[in-house]
């Protein structure tokens, strides 16, 4: 049994192994239990008397020293601690992460992996059709939530090492782990392409995010594996740390307290920072972001140029107007221009990539087609469409990419128009890319306005050399694409908390002329990228000459790349 000097129960604080900002352990890890949840498992054990608990209470969980005189009641107290001991060491797992290594998950965590709907994330792609472009972006959302909840305990771990004045417990680190695991439970097909194109065009309408979706998933997922009772037993207050976890992921529960001083249910305003690990809505700087940031630039073969492990060195809680934020150190703000810049080059270069995106239009314009005949059964026998699944969270675990091998190999011939165009993909009958333009000024229009655009380059016929072609607006697909710092027009920089190492406990801001007269003057851009659906080359080549008559209509810039004898009118520079 262990003593006092080695380490074991009842060792004084400063005797136990100090561990960094990045340590694996975490808060069930009954060695660093509080007295009162300490109390409550010998409770569990039938160690319940008043006088023990008494005696331990009032010696601060010091229990070695509370019970001196007591062997019989000492002996049953080590065994029962003892083993609570080997069970912690029995059910903590180590996964093998490509990106943090080995890392030690919470066994709460575990029975959460180990279930039907967070399972359901191995079989839908991370970065959507962008796999059809990048042979080695096979991972799935899977890897990334389990990275996601390690790093959001690593955080929050740093913070209350760093600071313990803040009064982070073991139950906050638990419940911050846990809506980083669960926040990506929400995703449909082919993640981000369900959301951004597949509802907007089947119910445009619906207000839906998969956010909301995520925090369905989660009250399934809980309730369906019974894992209420696992949740007290490892400390959680039920209607508390779940409304905590829940407004993490999604934001407030109640629409109506976002107007009051302060929103959440789930934690105090004197515990605002712990709002902005998982999903960081004031600035973006997240550990989300963190985790894809290297998970996606190691499976796409692109270099990343941000380093978190860096920046868990210099964040603390600063308090501004009677609010507790994050902040990191001023020497680190050109840091986070180079993460808002690597986000940028990430959705240049690979998730807006133009082949990516027309092959997730495809897709999209498949199961819009399969829609009504696709039928997925959810609870009490109840059939669902794809479009309205997640109505329903039973039949929403069965929606994944395992629909498009479904559709393609179907023997239904309601789903034939389907099949055609996810068989057009499979033999990269791809559509045409004609070119992209750049409007003056950004609109919000996003992929569910786009119907007119088609109509109207089909209308920009160009009057001189005119192609014996007529092109109709469906011969046209177009897709507008904004690219931005996550903030839109806005600065993100502009929203970040800085200290400084002569006051640290004072924030200040940063403005951009401070840092860098080389930094970007503007933080979005739309970008307009026109296909055409048809095959054939003489199609094609008319297709191009409307897509410019159309730019020098709406005077967009240029397209770049395009062959001299597809601009009306353009007159060759000799060199």
């Amino acid at each position: 049994m262990g003593s006092p000097a080695g380490g074991g129960w009842g060792a004084a604080p400063a005797k136990r192994a100090r561990r960094g900002p990045e340590a694996q352990g975490d808060g069930s890890e009954p060695r660093l239990w509080d007295t009162e949840r300490l109390c409550r498992h010998l409770e569990q054990c039938g160690l319940g008397e008043p006088g023990l608990l008494r005696r331990f209470r009032g010696n601060g969980g010091a229990w070695r020293r509370g019970l001196l005189g007591l062997p019989a009641e000492r002996l049953k107290v080590l065994a029962c601690l003892d083993k609570l001991q080997q069970q912690h060491m029995d059910t903590m797992k180590v996964f093998n992460d490509p990106i943090h290594g080995h890392i030690e998950i919470h066994p709460l965590l575990v029975r959460i992996i180990d279930t039907p709907q967070f399972q359901r994330l191995r079989y839908i792609k991370q970065l959507g059709g962008t796999y059809f472009v990048f042979p080695g972006a096979s991972h799935n959302r899977f890897e990334h939530s389990i990275g996601v909840g390690y790093l959001a305990g690593c955080l929050v771990r740093a913070l209350k090492e760093r600071q313990p004045e803040l009064g982070i417990t073991q139950r906050d680190i638990l419940c911050v782990e846990i809506a980083g695991l669960c926040h990506d439970l929400g995703h449909g097909p082919f993640s981000h392409m369900f959301d951004g194109r597949f509802i907007p065009l089947t119910r445009p309408d619906w207000k839906w995010k998969h956010e909301t979706a995520s925090v369905k998933m989660f009250e399934h997922l809980i309730a369906s594996n019974e894992l209420e009772e696992v949740m007290k037993s490892y400390g959680l207050v039920l209607e508390e740390d779940m409304a905590f976890i829940k407004e993490q992921i999604g934001g407030p529960t109640d629409e109506a307290a976002c107007e009051i001083s302060w929103p959440y249910r789930g934690r105090p305003k004197e515990k605002s920072f712990l709002y902005e690990v998982v999903a960081n809505k004031k600035n973006g700087i997240d550990v989300d972001k963190w985790d894809y940031f290297a998970r996606d630039c190691h499976h796409l073969g692109i270099q990343n140029n941000f380093d978190y492990k860096r920046l868990l060195k210099f964040i603390r809680v600063c308090e501004v107007k009677n609010q507790r934020h994050i902040c990191t150190r001023d020497k680190e703000v050109g840091n986070l221009y180079d993460m808002f810049h690597t986000r940028n080059c990430l959705h240049r270069r690979a998730y807006q990539h133009k082949v990516g995106n027309i092959i997730e239009i495809m897709i999209t314009e498949a199961l819009q087609k399969a829609d009504k005949f696709y039928k997925i059964e959810g609870s009490g026998g109840k059939q669902y469409q794809i479009s309205t699944a997640m109505e329903d969270m039973e039949a929403y675990t069965k929606l994944t990419d395992n629909i498009y091998l479904e559709i393609l190999h179907s023997s239904s011939p309601e789903l034939k128009e389907a099949q055609e165009i996810l068989r057009k993909i499979e033999r990269r009958e791809l559509y045409k890319f004609l070119g992209e333009t750049q409007p003056e000024t950004r609109s919000e229009g996003n992929i569910p306005g786009t119907e007119f655009l088609n109509s109207d380059i089909a209308k920009s016929k160009p009057e001189k050399d005119p192609p014996d072609v007529e092109l109709k607006a469906e011969d046209f697909v177009v897709d507008v694409v904004n690219m931005d710092y996550g903030m839109k027009e806005q600065n993100p920089i502009d929203n970040v908390l800085f200290y400084c190492k002569a006051d640290p406990s004072k924030a200040v801001k940063i403005s951009k002329e401070q840092v860098s007269k080389l930094l970007p003057r503007t933080f979005a851009e739309q970008v307009i990228r026109v296909y055409c659906k048809s095959q054939n080359p003489v199609i094609v080549s008319a297709a191009k000459q409307y897509f410019i008559q159309w730019c020098m209509e709406k005077n967009f810039t240029k397209p770049p790349l395009l062959s001299v004898e597809n601009a009306p009118g353009a007159t060759p520079l000799h060199m």
